[in-house]
């Protein structure tokens, strides 16, 4: 993933499929992991730039 992104924001279905989890894997560890999330309303979501960096940090440890 690209350096920056951008402040859009991916509801769990679409950060699921970017990830190749199931949304279930998603939204029961998310917070385990670290991925920060935006609460709108009830709707949890996630910003295109948090996750690009989470993705990036994860690699870094490889």
């Amino acid at each position: 993933m690209s350096a920056g992104g951008s402040n859009q924001l991916l509801t769990p279905d679409e950060v699921a499929e970017l990830l190749a989890v199931s949304k279930r894997t998603l939204m029961g560890s998310y917070r385990r992991w670290g991925l920060p999330a935006v609460k709108v309303g009830k709707h949890v979501r996630f910003r295109t730039r948090a996750v690009e960096q989470w993705v990036d940090a994860q690699s870094d440890g490889m």
